[in-house]
């Protein structure tokens, strides 16, 4: 019983951790995009993965921060 009440603290630990990580690329996505956002995307309607789609779509037009932020979250056009 002592096992399965580790595994289970640690799993747990796991997804909280993995939540927080994603969180802070979100946070360094909107910090490093938020000019290339208003500049490439201003006129798109948040909702529905448009804002996404459109700094994936207008990758070459974002600034080198942008660019690097996006990549390690895993945004960049494949």
């Amino acid at each position: 019983m002592l096992r399965e009440f580790r595994f289970a603290t640690a799993a747990l630990l796991a997804v909280a951790l993995s939540a927080m990580a994603a969180k802070a690329q979100d946070a360094t996505v909107r910090q490093a995009c938020g000019s290339d956002f208003h500049t490439v995307c201003a006129g798109v309607a948040p909702g529905g993965g448009r804002i996404k789609q459109c700094m994936i779509d207008n990758f070459d037009k974002l600034s080198d921060g942008c660019k690097t932020a996006m990549k390690a979250k895993q945004m960049a056009p494949k």
